[in-house]
């Protein structure tokens, strides 16, 4: 069973989930938009040191509990490193309240058929093990849609439930993330048809079983309503997609009952500059606002 105190936090919080899970090779342009540029680090050793002391200082700032960030997602590495002397996933849930994901996903294939399916996942049921007995809650995984393309669609929507199902086995809940790229000229179509998709893949899964959604922001204001109400599906989040804050904000707050996965727009005018005081005010108002947006009806 899923653990269901939360459980009850991800349906019942009255917030967003953090997307903290930047990996190798998002993270140089995660630290250049924060101030700290390549000439900082001469190995991954130290450049996954400074992401991790960035995620350190975004957690233990007052702003970041589970009263409005009900969720964090984490990357593999930052699951088995510690916050303020804690295990990660321990420290987010027992000391600010906020449910631990675990990013899965090892990077992309090549494009087919205007998707990009996900690469193999070696090992991922000791992972899985690993991670549950770490105190994480579930698991993120993406992939990308370029095209509104049926058969890409349907690919990459059948590999999704495929690795949720995997996910599920381990009493962990899947965040499912086929993101559509938002510079399509076709956007629109593609969204109706990816969630099209996944209403029929819900079907397949069986009674009692809940999966999560992190989808791209739609053009048409509750398009992804079926799903939000679908009785399979725990919550429905939305990643900024390379929209600013201020637009991924709006968009999200015309879509009931979605809630914010931000990443960059997250960190969005943080700065490794900035004083603690400095810095903690900045993240307190981006907060404020995606919980707002977040929560609109």
């Amino acid at each position: 069973m899923f653990d269901p105190d939360k459980a009850a936090k991800i349906r019942a919080g009255q917030g967003f989930i953090a997307a903290l899970d930047q990996s190798g090779g998002s993270t140089p342009k995660a630290l250049r938009l924060y101030g700290v540029s390549e000439d900082r680090y001469a190995s991954d050793a130290e450049m996954f040191d400074l992401i991790h002391n960035m995620r350190a200082r975004i957690v233990r700032a007052p702003a970041f509990t589970g009263d409005k960030v009900v969720g964090a997602i984490l990357f593999e590495q930052t699951m088995d490193r510690e916050f303020e002397g804690h295990p990660a996933p321990v420290y987010l849930w027992e000391q600010r309240g906020v449910v631990p994901f675990l990013k899965i996903d090892k990077g992309l294939e090549d494009t087919t058929n205007g998707v990009k399916l996900m690469k193999p996942i070696p090992g991922l049921d000791a992972t899985l093990e690993r991670a549950r007995a770490a105190g994480m809650f579930g698991t993120k995984e993406r992939s990308v849609i370029d095209a509104a393309d049926a058969a890409g669609i349907e690919a990459i929507v059948a590999q999704q439930f495929d690795v949720g199902r995997q996910v599920l086995a381990h009493d962990m809940v899947p965040i499912l993330e086929p993101e559509i790229s938002i510079g399509m000229n076709d956007k629109a179509r593609a969204e109706t048809m990816l969630r099209d998709a996944i209403l029929r893949h819900l079907d397949d899964l069986p009674e009692g079983q809940e999966i999560m959604l992190k989808l791209t922001l739609p053009e048409e204001a509750g398009l992804y309503a079926p799903l939000v109400d679908h009785p399979k599906v725990m919550r429905v989040v939305a990643l900024s997609g390379g929209y600013s804050r201020d637009e991924a904000n709006a968009r999200l707050a015309r879509n009931r009952g979605v809630i914010a996965s931000f990443s960059r727009a997250l960190t969005e005018g943080l700065s490794d500059a900035q004083d603690d005081a400095e810095f903690e005010a900045a993240l307190a108002r981006t907060i404020d606002s995606i919980q707002a947006a977040s929560v609109a009806d």
